[in-house]
């Protein structure tokens, strides 16, 4: 990701997390720290030219590496896009030494989770209320100590 690419994902930031979006500026802010930051977008072509459909950010600060977020337009869902762009922060976790990836998923998000358990993430706690709207948020681990797995076990769906 790119400060050029900061506006249209915070459009699509917008319209998938109405309830819980980042401002744009904590795009900018995560941008401008790359000793522990990095994000990735995800394009198709189109007529118009090149559409980002996905986005996805991890920081560093070792021993741990924290999924910040990430997003697949829905009408592109199902075809690999989750999974290249989990795997790609895992990868990046990895190439900065993480020990262990942590992130937070909506408990009543089952497809998500079902992603990160795919890769090897395991449930180790839960956040209360966590979301603006009161959703509960699941704490997933991905050790990466033993060489832990870089892509998800059997078929992708995301």
């Amino acid at each position: 990701m790119t400060e050029a690419d900061v506006p249209a994902v915070h459009a699509l930031e917008r319209a998938l997390f109405p309830v819980d979006a980042w401002p744009e500026q904590m795009f900018r802010d995560e941008l401008s720290q790359p000793a522990t930051r990095r994000y990735y977008v995800a394009e198709e072509a189109a007529p118009e030219g090149a559409r980002i459909v996905a986005y996805a950010g991890v920081m560093c600060v070792q021993p741990i590496a924290d999924v910040q977020t990430i997003a697949v337009v829905p009408e592109r869902e199902g075809r690999g896009i989750g999974s290249a762009v989990l795997a790609e922060l895992i990868a990046e976790a990895r190439r900065r030494g993480a020990e262990d990836v942590l992130l937070e998923v909506r408990a009543d998000n089952p497809r998500a989770q079902a992603l990160y358990r795919r890769f090897g993430f395991t449930q180790i706690h839960m956040r209360r209320r966590y979301y603006r709207d009161g959703a509960d948020a699941l704490i997933m681990q991905l050790p990466l100590r033993a060489g832990g797995p870089a892509a998800p076990a059997g078929e992708e769906t995301e």
